[in-house]
């Protein structure tokens, strides 16, 4: 057998190697003792009001959130979310979880205002009314399931109250409602400021519903 037909074999089963698990001096992606990458955390039995689940991770890695609702100059309020150990994750992105990875939603009142993908989000007057609400920030990952430790969902929450304006303070106010905050991180009322949910030990987080 010639030298080229020798080094043409040699070829031939590497490439049949190649599209097998091994190939030419390659490792096995599932990892060098041939198990898999772990799941991102564990699902538990309980479930949040949408019927998803909750997926328990632990430890240093474990994402957290926290919230803080301004009101601006429009009557609305400026919602801005500070996490740890969490991406957002871009439109489009598969539907399976990922360690420190995902969503937020956005609740006032429990009632679901906006999926969001980012730390910011406008949040508009009709959805606080006159009076004291709560806004929750809630973490989920791709697949839908919410970023959960010690069996507690990961989210934040800022109390907000919106009170009428004193029509007698300025000549020019306008007597339609006027938002003031009222922070739920120090209990009592602050009118006039942010209201914040800080990410303090323990569970943390913040979404909001887009739709």
């Amino acid at each position: 057998m010639g030298w080229k037909r020798r080094l043409i074999i040699a070829l031939a089963a590497c490439a049949v190697l190649l599209t097998g698990s091994a190939g030419c001096g390659s490792r096995d992606a599932r990892g060098q003792d041939g198990a898999s990458p772990p799941p991102a955390g564990r699902l538990l039995d309980e479930r949040d009001r949408e019927g998803r689940p909750y997926r328990e991770v632990g430890g240093e890695d474990a994402p957290g959130v926290g919230i803080e609702v301004t009101p601006d100059t429009d009557g609305g309020w400026d919602v801005r979310l500070t996490v740890r150990n969490f991406r957002f994750s871009p439109e489009g992105t598969g539907g399976r979880a990922a360690a420190g990875r995902g969503l937020a939603r956005l609740y006032v009142d429990d009632r679901l205002v906006a999926v969001l993908r980012t730390p910011e989000y406008r949040l508009s007057a009709r959805f606080v009314p006159r009076g004291t609400h709560r806004v929750t920030a809630r973490l989920y990952a791709d697949d839908g399931s919410v970023w959960a430790v010690d069996g507690e969902p990961v989210e934040s929450t800022a109390d907000v109250t919106v009170s009428e304006r004193d029509p007698g303070a300025d000549p020019d106010a306008s007597p339609d409602a006027s938002p003031a905050a009222t922070p739920s991180a120090t209990g009592g009322p602050a009118t006039g400021g942010p209201a914040t949910g800080g990410p303090a030990a323990g569970p943390a987080g913040g979404a909001d519903s887009g739709g």
